[in-house]
């Protein structure tokens, strides 16, 4: 019975920080957009209809919270 070939797959060596030596982020910029978005908040997407009725985040987060205060007063009553 013979045994099947296998590959061997070279290992590439890493520098100190974990990346190998073949990437370079020396032109890398820090994400500009990161600073929108507060700690603990998280990105949902609209579908079109949606976003269309709300000009921005602050007025879909408004809508929002009035629309959990009416579920959790609904809940409290139940």
């Amino acid at each position: 019975m013979n045994k099947a070939k296998t590959k061997k797959v070279a290992r590439r060596a890493r520098g100190s920080d974990g990346a190998r030596p073949e990437y370079d982020f020396g032109r890398s910029r820090p994400n500009k957009y990161a600073g929108r978005y507060a700690e603990g908040s998280i990105v949902v997407t609209l579908d079109p209809d949606v976003a269309a009725v709300f000009p921005g985040a602050r007025e879909a987060n408004d809508a929002l919270r009035v629309l959990a205060r009416a579920i959790e007063r609904r809940r409290g009553s139940a």
